[in-house]
């Protein structure tokens, strides 16, 4: 099975057994640099209203403690990480983010299909508690140039730059 077609798979599956995207679609990225600052911020806002979004700098700064802070103001949180690593390392990481109770948490594409069925299996003892579990498959910043570099041959059209246009 193809990369792409792992995603699809995990995306209908996702799609399928995960009605929580019928809440709010918005996603705020929580993108401070100042714990305190981070939390003011969530204290002015509605979990209602949206969810939060942890990522790398965040959570290697202020570490679980900052999603069990969220959790406590009542928010949804994503914790994104975009795991990419032997298939292992990465199911028992998303294994320790689902402990932590986030909503979301997402993996790297690149790291293979092994690698992405690892990380779904290692979610499916969580049941119905499970956070919904999407991969990226190329980041935003990578232009055409990038992704020649790294084998990948894309027109201007088809890259992350275009697609912010």
């Amino acid at each position: 099975m193809s990369i792409l077609q792992k995603v699809e798979e995990m995306k209908s599956e996702n799609n399928a057994n995960n009605n929580d995207l019928k809440s709010s679609p918005i996603v705020v990225a929580l993108d401070y640099a100042d714990k305190n600052a981070a939390l003011a911020f969530a204290d002015r806002i509605d979990p209602q209203d949206c969810r939060l979004k942890v990522g790398k700098e965040m959570f290697t700064l202020f570490g679980p403690q900052l999603v069990r802070d969220l959790h406590g103001r009542g928010f949804d949180v994503f914790l994104d990480l975009k795991f990419h690593d032997i298939p292992n390392t990465t199911a028992h990481a998303v294994a320790a983010a689902a402990e932590l109770g986030v909503w979301m948490v997402n993996v790297h594409a690149s790291g293979g299909a092994r690698m992405m069925t690892a990380a779904k299996e290692a979610l499916a003892s969580f049941g119905a508690d499970a956070p919904l579990l999407i991969a990226v498959t190329v980041l935003t910043s990578m232009e055409a140039e990038d992704l020649r570099g790294i084998g990948i041959e894309a027109s201007r059209r088809n890259t992350p730059s275009a697609w912010r246009a």
